[in-house]
């Protein structure tokens, strides 16, 4: 596919998604994305090969979250079990008055993120190769956002630590989870939740928000 076409289908994705990226942005996400192809071959950062597909399945997916966080308070945002870079990366290119931390636990991973941020010229991103049980941050974050838990439980579990007084769980999921959040903890609830639609991707998929009792 040439560097034209996948202008095309980005752009394309994003007039579907309501967003108004700049040019400059667009060309930084196509600039990611030829990285991610790049490193791919050696460090499976996705199961995905075609760059094609990745266009939906990496970059539209992440983008369909910026209308709903941006509506929010949060400034400072940290996505954890980033892996590539998902959705931590585009956010951090379309969000560039926010900060980002993006945290994994896999070295190659996080060495291909450091080599993103410099390629790319994010100095609103920190990379962090860490697991996420032994993180400690100062000061914590508005929004912890990740589409790589098994489940709600764990992810409130692994991360409410990192939340500040009035801070958010943001989870990426497919499918409503109805029984995931049966099986919250008591003092967490659910905020908002709202169905997402990925251009050219099939399949349900939602975000949700949730927070503590105590929050605010």
């Amino acid at each position: 596919m040439t560097q034209a076409a996948l202008a095309s289908a980005l752009e394309r994705g994003c007039q579907a998604l309501e967003l108004a990226l700049t040019a400059e942005q667009q060309g930084l996400l196509l600039e990611y994305l030829q990285l991610f192809v790049k490193w791919n071959r050696a460090y499976n950062l996705s199961a995905v090969r075609a760059i094609e597909e990745m266009v939906g399945r990496h970059l539209l997916d992440s983008l369909s979250v910026l209308t709903y966080l941006e509506s929010s308070d949060s400034k400072r945002f940290i996505d954890v079990g980033t892996g590539g870079g998902l959705p931590g990366i585009p956010l951090a290119i379309c969000l560039p008055h926010w900060h980002w931390t993006l945290l994994d636990s896999n070295g190659k991973k996080t060495r291909f993120l450091i080599e993103v941020k410099s390629r790319l010229g994010l100095e609103n991103v920190t990379v962090l190769n860490q697991r996420v049980e032994t993180l400690l941050p100062e000061p914590a974050f508005d929004g912890v956002i990740s589409r790589a838990f098994a489940s709600l439980a764990d992810m409130v579990a692994g991360c409410r630590h990192l939340l500040n007084d009035s801070g958010a769980l943001w989870a990426m999921k497919g499918q409503f989870p109805e029984q995931e959040l049966a099986e919250l903890p008591a003092d967490i609830e659910l905020a908002q939740t709202w169905p997402l639609s990925v251009p050219g991707e099939a399949g349900q998929r939602h975000l949700l928000q949730l927070v503590p009792k105590n929050a605010g």
